[in-house]
Order: structure tokens, then C-alpha cells, then sequence
């Protein structure tokens, strides 16, 4: 039931007035895709004089623009009415731009649009109308935002853990962690009658190459089955990654439970497990078919646990240019999830723009590995940021200000080993300009010394 538009056209359909093309030229930017309006192929005035020939140039018009290479497409608010339309939307991921008739109305009387000058039929043909948007439109949305999250089958909603059984095929096989399963699982189980539940361990514990293999040798699903991981990050990496390798991959959904999993780790299709040498070393690309987010669960967070999480969050507002951190945990969350979602639909294999998700990331997974892994990836990205930033030239008031960060005690070489990887001379990693991060090449002396600032002792 994949419903993400990675590697499809992602349509936007509506009633006049809903803003599919303003929202949809806003999306494009944001995924790097060419936008096409199919209202620009077709006369309008000729749906007063012939709709059923207006209806068969506009199907034209839709046929044309889905036989391009994937963009995002804004159809007719009435092409759905043909048959033919709505049989070529089942091939893209189709996103129902919403808004009420009210609404509606208030935005189209008085404007050019031919079915906009009587009230009564403007009203009729939204009613005729709904029921067909329903039957092509694989989400809904209502902003630039939620399109981007429906473009990458990112669902956000307070509640959707009790809805999960709309958002998994089965037969399901759920992977959590004994924490979890302990504070969720049941109302997990309530939503949806797995058929297998297996576990793997809390934290950085789950990502290792035996538990993995544990998970394996005891999975019995077939490859129409459908894992879903119920935790934080690291179990959505160790659980991605087995759902990517088991016989030779089967779907997944993540379904995180910390803030850290929410606005970063179960978005993008990036599953891996840890070697000793360094963080996420082995892994794979393996996008899911959904990912749940409920902001709900946030609320049986420790603060310590939160304050990890906040790391991924202030990445995210220092590479958007917006204070996210500051906003209500719901919209904070489903801001976090666009951004990340945009630019990895924008690069879904990391092939470059993606790379930018890496501010503060190098220092951060090399003071990790130094550590062993028992430091924090939240405690351990705001010190990364740190060093960003100070190498950007800029402030870090925000870091300072919300992470708090503290310095640890590990072995310095070891932390350099870690960050090298074998690398000679110049080091590439992400800084922070006006725009937004990009990536540059660094002396080696000038990153080495970066990292050692953050380190204690």
C-alpha cells in the first residue's frame, strides 16, 4: 500500500479555490521537481459551450502531463468527473488539496472561473464532486506542509496510533522494544492483530549486527508481509534495516515513539546498524510504505529523552531559518517531518542535497563512536552543531540556549579515527550559511581542531 510519490508523479486534485496551484508550485521548489498546471493545456470559457469535448481535451491534457518524468501536477477541480482521469491517478500518488465550500466560495465568486457565477451549481458540483476526490486521492492536506508529508507517506496525527490498522496491509509483524512495548504494545495490539511480535533491544543496543540476525533467523512472515517497528531511532534503524534485507526486502512502518524518531530517524528510508569502527556503517535505502507519527506518544518522554530529541529539532530550524523549537509539540513535529521529507524525497539515495541533514552530524557520530556508544546521538549532535556553527562563523545561542550541551571525556584519537574513516587531506562537511546548510571541504587541522574543542579533559 505504498502511497509515497518516490519515483511517481504526485497529482494535486481540489475544488476551485483549494489553491492546487499556488500550494503546488510551492511543493515543487521544495522537491526540486518541474510543476505543470493542466488548467493552462485547456480553454476554459469551453466548458460552457461543450464540457463533454472541454472534459476529453482535459483528459489529454492530464494523459500528456503523467507521461512526463515525475513533477507535481495540478489537475482541474472537475477532471475527476471523467473516468478516464481518474483511472490514470491510480498510476501516481494523488494528494486531495482540502477546503470547505464556504471557503470555497468565498475565494471563487466574483473571479473569470465559468462555474463560479451561480451559487447554487458552484455548491452542487462540490457535492457531486467529493465522493470522486476520495476515490483517487491517497491522502489529504490542506497546506504545502502536508502535501510534502503525504508526498513521502508521512502521516501525522494526534490519535494515529488507534488508527494504525489504516495505515498497515497484513499480514502485520510488529518489532518494538521492551520499554515500549511496555508503555504502547497494548494499544498497538488493539489496533492491530499482528501475527507475529518480536523484540529487539532499547536503544543503540538494537543496532547491532547479532541482534539483527536474531531478528531474522526468528521472522516466519513471507515477502507479503509487513514489518512494523514501534520505538524510538535506533530500533526504526535496526528494524528498517532487517525489513530492507529480509528475503531480499518486505514493506515496512515505522511507527516512532521519541521526539528524536519523529522529526528525523523513521523519515527518509535510511536503515543501519552500528560497527565499532563508527556510527550507521552498514545499512540500506528502503523507503517505507507509510510512516506513522502520533506526537501523542511524546507525552511519556523523560527529559532527558526530550532534551535528545530537541537536538534533531533545532538541526532542523537552523537549516529552515525558522525557530521550530519554539512551536507546540503537534505543529513542531509535523514541521520537522515536511522539511526532512521534502529533502529526501528531493534525494531519496543521498546522493547530494540530502547531505545537508548532516549539520553537526560528523563530530556528533564521531564523539559517539569514541564513546562507545553510551553517549546520547542527541547530547552528541548538539556538540556537533557547536562545531558547526563556530566553523560557519556563527552564533550558537540556540544550541546553548535549548541543548545545553556538555562536553564528555573520550579518547581523542579516537574520536579523529572516527571522524577520518580512512579520509586523507581536506575533510568535507556541512556548514551553515545564509541559505541554509551546504557542504565544503575543510582543512584537515581546522576539523580536527573543532573536535577537540568539544571534548572534556
Amino acid at each position: 500500500m505504498a502511497t509515497h510519490a518516490l519515483d511517481r508523479h504526485l497529482v494535486l486534485v481540489g475544488f476551485m479555490g483549494a489553491g492546487k496551484s499556488t500550494v503546488g508550485r510551492k511543493v515543487a521548489r521544495r522537491l526540486g521537481r518541474e510543476f505543470r498546471d493542466t488548467d493552462d493545456d485547456v480553454d476554459p470559457g469551453m466548458i460552457l459551450d461543450d464540457e463533454p469535448a472541454f472534459r476529453a481535451t482535459e483528459a489529454v491534457a492530464v494523459r500528456a502531463a503523467l507521461a512526463s518524468r515525475p513533477s507535481v501536477i495540478a489537475v482541474g477541480g472537475g477532471a475527476v468527473e471523467t473516468p478516464e482521469v481518474r483511472e490514470l491517478l491510480r498510476e501516481a500518488c494523488t494528494v486531495l488539496l482540502d477546503i470547505d465550500v464556504e471557503k470555497a466560495w468565498h475565494r471563487s465568486r466574483g473571479s473569470d472561473r465559468p462555474l463560479a457565477r451561480d451559487e447554487a451549481e458552484f455548491r452542487r458540483r462540490y457535492d457531486l464532486r467529493q465522493p470522486l476526490y476520495d476515490e483517487v486521492a491517497d491522502a489529504r492536506a490542506r497546506d504545502a506542509n502536508g502535501v510534502v508529508l503525504a508526498a513521502a507517506g508521512v502521516h501525522v496525527e494526534v490519535g494515529a496510533l488507534e488508527r494504525l490498522s489504516e495505515f498497515v496491509d497484513p499480514p502485520a509483524v510488529l518489532v518494538t522494544e521492551p520499554v515500549v512495548d511496555g508503555i504502547h504494545g497494548a494499544d498497538a495490539q488493539l489496533a492491530v492483530p499482528f501475527a507475529e511480535t518480536h523484540e529487539l533491544p532499547s536503544g543503540e543496543a538494537a543496532k547491532q549486527i547479532g541482534e539483527v540476525e536474531r531478528l531474522w533467523r526468528a521472522l516466519r512472515t513471507g515477502r507479503n508481509g509487513t514489518i512494523v517497528a514501534l520505538g524510538g531511532g535506533s530500533l526504526t534503524d535496526a528494524a528498517g534495516l532487517a525489513a530492507a534485507t529480509y528475503l531480499r526486502g518486505v514493506p515496512w512502518v515505522p511507527v516512532p515513539t521519541t521526539l528524536i524518531g519523529q522529526v528525523d530517524a523513521a523519515i527518509g528510508g535510511k536503515t543501519a546498524v552500528d560497527l565499532p569502527e563508527g556510527k550507521n556503517l552498514v545499512g540500506a535505502f528502503h523507503w517505507p510504505t507509510r510512516t506513522v507519527i502520533d506526537p501523542a506518544l511524546l507525552e511519556t518522554l523523560s527529559a532527558a529523552e526530550r532534551l535528545n530529541g530537541m537536538a534533531e529539532v533545532v538541526k532542523t530550524g537552523l537549516l529552515a531559518g525558522e525557530s521550530l523549537w519554539e512551536l507546540p509539540d503537534a505543529e513542531l513535529v509535523r514541521r520537522c517531518a515536511a522539511f526532512k521529507s521534502a529533502v529526501c524525497l528531493r534525494d531519496p539515495h543521498d546522493d547530494g542535497p540530502r547531505h545537508v541533514l548532516n549539520l553537526g552530524h560528523t563530530f556528533g557520530h564521531a564523539l559517539e563512536a569514541a564513546a562507545g556508544f553510551d553517549l546520547p546521538h542527541g547530547r552528541a549532535v548538539a556538540l556537533g552543531l557547536l562545531a558547526a556553527l563556530r566553523l560557519s562563523g556563527r552564533e550558537t545561542d540556540a544550541v546553548d540556549e535549548v541543548l545545553h550541551p556538555e562536553r564528555p571525556r573520550v579518547d581523542r584519537d579516537l574520536a579523529w579515527a572516527a571522524l577520518q574513516r580512512d579520509k586523507k587531506g581536506p575533510l568535507r562537511v556541512i556548514l551553515l550559511g545564509k541559505d541554509g546548510g551546504f557542504e565544503t571541504e575543510l582543512p584537515a587541522a581546522d576539523v580536527r581542531a573543532a573536535l577537540d574543542e568539544l571534548i572534556a579533559g
